[in-house]
């Protein structure tokens, strides 16, 4: 009975395309018409519902924000006619020391202003505020912008605008009548201020700013006939409530009383939110100022009748439900299964284990995705394999180009040293120095190792150093402080002597003192850290950083150096290594062997002597 099961419903299905297993999963799922009937139903009734609710709260919106606008623009137009007022601004800006020629501009002033008034009965007043001190105000259409008018939402933002309309909701001022008749604080309703820069056709010499009253319920009267059966709002870019029916709300955040707001930042658009407790639709509009309108309506009211009919079939859809879960669950189960093998196959590939094997897999789109998993495991073992040996040998090939870099180099200065010695006279010196040269190419080449014990390093060094010795004639003076239990350690062979070579070639100032070298090795923790001392002329700072940046890159550090040498600034370490090699080199031989925790640093002060000092771990090459 297994067996046939398998052979003609379970493998079948198995190597299935996906997509078939769940148009069977699913299709079996949806056994009940009456279910599919009443999810359509509801959601039919429920979008056009919500569509014909959105269409027509966006045409209320639209229709406000188009009349907002216009309304807007029309108090735009009648700043710009004072703005480009050249006589206006010629009697407001004049100098009027000494003159009482401002009582004719006062008149053509108040002309001007009443007519607006006049023309325009939803501006409540108009005024400039001024600094210029040589005119006089009277605190009607001219005033002086107190600190406390500074301070103000609207004097900032026409600051910030640059002679462009700025508008500005302010909320209701209730001063004492003490304080009104002291002309303290004038009684004003919630309003807008409009405000702008008066700029003198120059951004840079502002000569005031224009400023008209809006009433508030000026603004209202545009969406007053809508407000039935749903609330209505004009909110700042900032989302702050500039109009509405309750004034208790104005000048407070819509955020506050309408959660779950939208911020996509379309001009237009919709969402769910919550307000006063229940649930609503809401639908916005975006003026070109940032200005929004916004209305909200009740979402549940709305669905209420769905829900009605809707409930009628819930007993019915609830059994397809629970047989559509049950039906789904068996496919999942089945789907995971083989998901869960692949996934360990995945991990074990990510652990670095290649050798996985994806058994016995079907032929549909995750079987076949098992057998290319573990056809790019065997593949990406063999390549890292080959790239790993190949990298291996780069670096070696590397290495010991750097290595035989230095060689030349050293052995050109050398044989010139024991050329000069020789064509002056006959001297003992030259056999002292040419033993020691022996011994140095012994321990350099070394059978062509590059890693050698602290203790051959010190011994090559101290043949280098006998053989300068021989050279400077007393001038060159050694000392060392080793700390015996670091000898045995491991280094790369010659990382001393590019060091010692530079200070005796670039730090000796005084003829007759002469150069004191200080070699310092020691443990920390476990870490070797050697450091090659000077008291020589030490670098310039500028000089320091430039050997610091070549050191910090490849192409750009051989740039450095070169530059250093070429340049033959005193105190330049770089000098000897300005053919390629130096500083650089044993940096990078150090990082290469041990890593890039460790390599070369320099400290160094001008007239007081240079410290190298390098850094190698104790327990060897990488």
């Amino acid at each position: 009975m297994r067996r046939p099961l398998e052979r003609y419903l379970i493998r079948p299905f198995l190597d299935m395309r996906l997509r078939n297993k769940l148009f069977v999963a699913l299709g079996l799922a949806s056994v009940a018409p009456l279910l599919f009937f009443a999810v359509y139903s509801y959601e039919t009734m429920k979008n056009e519902l919500s569509r014909q609710v959105y269409a027509s709260m966006a045409t209320t919106t639209d229709q406000i924000g188009a009349n907002l606008k216009m309304k807007l623009d029309s108090y735009s137009k009648v700043s710009s006619s004072l703005y480009l007022d050249r006589r206006l601004r010629d009697f407001l800006s004049a100098d009027y020391t000494d003159s009482s020629a401002y009582i004719d501009g006062y008149d053509y002033l108040d002309g001007v202003f009443r007519n607006m008034l006049v023309t325009n009965s939803d501006i409540t007043s108009i005024s400039v505020y001024l600094d210029n001190p040589t005119l006089p105000v009277d605190e009607v259409y001219v005033r002086r912008a107190s600190a406390a008018d500074r301070l103000t939402p609207w004097y900032e933002a026409a600051g910030k605008a640059y002679g462009n309309v700025t508008f500005t909701a302010m909320p209701a001022t209730n001063p004492t009548d003490q304080q009104v008749t002291q002309g303290v604080e004038e009684r004003k309703p919630s309003r807008i201020v409009l405000a702008r820069l008066l700029d003198n056709d120059s951004l840079n010499y502002p000569y005031g700013i224009l400023t008209m009253d809006i009433p508030e319920s000026d603004l209202y009267a545009l969406m007053a006939k809508e407000n039935r059966n749903k609330d209505l709002f004009i909110v700042s870019d900032k989302g702050v409530i500039i109009s509405a029916r309750d004034k208790a709300k104005l000048n407070r955040p819509l955020a506050a009383f309408v959660k779950g707001a939208d911020a996509s930042g379309g001009r237009t658009g919709s969402f769910l939110g919550q307000y006063g407790g229940e649930r609503v639709y809401v639908v916005y509009n975006v003026i070109e100022n940032g200005w929004k309108v916004v209305s909200i309506v009740s979402y549940d009211s709305l669905l209420s009748n769905v829900k009605l009919a809707f409930s009628r079939l819930f007993t019915i859809a609830i059994v397809c439900i629970l047989i559509a879960i049950i039906l789904i669950y068996i496919a999942a189960r089945m789907f995971t299964k083989r998901i869960e093998k692949l996934l360990q196959i995945t991990r074990r590939i990510e652990r670095e284990d290649f050798d996985v094997t994806a058994g016995s897999v079907s032929q549909d789109e995750v079987g076949r995705l098992m057998f290319a998993m573990t056809k790019m495991a065997g593949r990406m073992k063999a390549l890292i394999n080959e790239v790993y040996k190949k990298e291996i040998a780069k670096k070696e090939a590397e290495m010991n180009m750097l290595q035989a870099q230095i060689n030349p180099h050293f052995l050109y200065n050398t044989l010139a040293s024991i050329s000069a010695l020789a064509m002056r006279s006959g001297d003992e010196r030259i056999q002292s120095m040419v033993t020691h040269l022996a011994k140095f190419y012994r321990i350099s080449l070394n059978k062509g190792k590059t890693i050698v014990s602290l203790g051959e390093e010190l011994r090559l060094t101290n043949s280098y150093i006998a053989i300068q010795q021989l050279r400077f004639n007393g001038l060159l003076h050694l000392h060392d402080d080793i700390d015996e239990a670091a000898l045995p350690y491991p280094v790369v062979k010659l990382v001393l002597q590019p060091f010692i070579e530079n200070a005796i070639n670039h730090a000796i100032w005084d003829d007759d003192a002469g150069l004191n070298i200080i070699l310092k090795a020691r443990i920390e923790d476990v870490t070797l850290v050697l450091e090659v001392i000077d008291d020589g002329m030490g670098m310039r700072p500028e000089t320091l950083q430039r050997l610091i940046a070549g050191m910090a890159g490849d192409a750009g550090g051989a740039a450095s150096e070169t530059a250093a040498g070429a340049a033959g600034l005193p105190g330049d370490p770089g000098g000897a290594a300005s053919g390629g090699y130096g500083i650089r080199n044993v940096d990078r031989r150090i990082r290469m062997t041990f890593g890039d925790a460790y390599g070369v640093r320099i400290y160094s002060w001008l007239g007081i002597g240079t410290t190298v000092q390098l850094r190698m771990p104790l327990s060897g090459p990488l």
